[in-house]
């Protein structure tokens, strides 16, 4: 191990996870893996956590924070579900060498074999049970997604802000996801507005329980002067699904106050497809949103 790597565990505060991540390898910077992070409010699942460049060197700077759905996809093809990364790492690194966002911490939070109830917004099917198609697979009632947010809010962030340089406030803190995990994205700032500052939903599934997502954000968005939301989808494959329900989603948004590209941006990408490469081939375009100087 590098003698920075060393240092950076040397200076590390003690927690109450003691395990020592992996350094993973075959990726752009330091990416570190924990590997079946505990928790007592969900199951245990993989965590990497991507650092940006001279984190080490720089032992005096704190940085902001994206957390990530479907974690497994974004830095290492071997790990991804369909072998197709995200490629975030080189993303970042890119904007951050061109100064075009502030360097950041990305945690990637992967899923498990239970993803579909727990990126199911349960509050979301509160406000509109009576509308739930009898075709959903999975009903309200075995949703998850609110243990699953406490997750990530009372054990992973804690972990995160007491292990690494961060500035845990929610103008620093974000959430970032595709497809269920655009609609956890969203339905995490709406649930938690004082730790969550921004969202970027790309290709959110609307048509999950006939749209109930949309009723969600008329009753539960958060203040637009102290948030900011990207939304965005592609016309091939599931994506071609979505453009009636965004244009529904943005009337709601515009309706609570957000400005057009100043807190808010839809964007629409003629040719993607619902997939990991149309995501990693986008992604610079939410992270400069969230992280844009």
């Amino acid at each position: 191990m590098k003698l920075g790597l060393l240092l950076l565990f040397a200076v590390l505060p003690l927690f109450s996870f003691a395990q020592t991540p992996i350094k993973l390898t075959g990726v752009t910077g330091d990416v570190f893996r924990y590997t079946a992070f505990p928790s007592a409010i969900t199951d245990a699942r993989n965590i990497d956590v991507w650092l940006p460049p001279n984190y080490v060197e720089n032992d005096r700077e704190k940085y902001p924070v994206i957390y990530m759905h479907d974690g497994q996809n974004l830095f290492n093809r071997q790990t991804a579900q369909s072998k197709i990364e995200w490629g975030i790492d080189e993303t970042l690194e890119k904007l951050i060498r061109e100064n075009k966002v502030r360097p950041a911490i990305v945690v990637g939070i992967w899923n498990t074999p239970r993803r579909t109830i727990e990126f199911m917004p349960q509050r979301a099917f509160d406000v509109r049970d009576n509308v739930i198609r009898k075709s959903e697979a999975v009903t309200r009632k075995s949703a998850e997604s609110d243990k699953y947010l406490k997750f990530i809010t009372s054990e992973l962030k804690p972990f995160i802000d007491k292990t690494y340089r961060t500035q845990s406030d929610r103008k620093n803190t974000f959430i970032m996801g595709s497809s269920m995990g655009a609609l956890m994205s969203l339905y995490a700032v709406g649930e938690y507005p004082d730790i969550f500052g921004g969202a970027a939903c790309l290709s959110p599934q609307y048509p999950l329980g006939a749209g109930v997502i949309l009723n969600y954000m008329e009753k539960y968005l958060p203040s637009p002067k102290k948030h900011k939301i990207y939304f965005d989808y592609g016309t091939k494959g599931l994506d071609a699904q979505y453009e009636t329900y965004q244009m529904k989603a943005d009337v709601l948004i515009k309706k609570r106050g957000y400005k057009k590209n100043k807190n808010w941006i839809t964007r629409k990408f003629p040719g993607d497809d619902h997939s990991e490469k149309s995501w990693g081939g986008r992604a610079e375009i939410p992270l400069i949103f969230l992280l844009g100087k």
